[in-house]
């Protein structure tokens, strides 16, 4: 096998494999949801935490 035969193979396999655009659609459709799902927990957890430590350094900057 000549080189310039080698260097044609290698380069319709990289052309392929760049192509080939579709992605993994299930693994991100997961992903976008766990995402989402960690967030609404979060808020609600820490929701009431974060908005009374707003309230408290809203009240001391309007306070002076």
């Amino acid at each position: 096998m000549s080189t310039s035969t080698v260097t044609t193979r290698v380069r319709r396999t990289l052309r392929r494999a760049l192509s080939d655009d579709r992605g993994d659609v299930p693994g991100w459709v997961l992903i976008s949801l766990m995402t989402a799902g960690l967030v609404v927990i979060i808020w609600a957890l820490a929701g009431p935490a974060l908005s009374g430590v707003f309230e408290q350094a809203i009240d001391r900057v309007t306070s002076f």
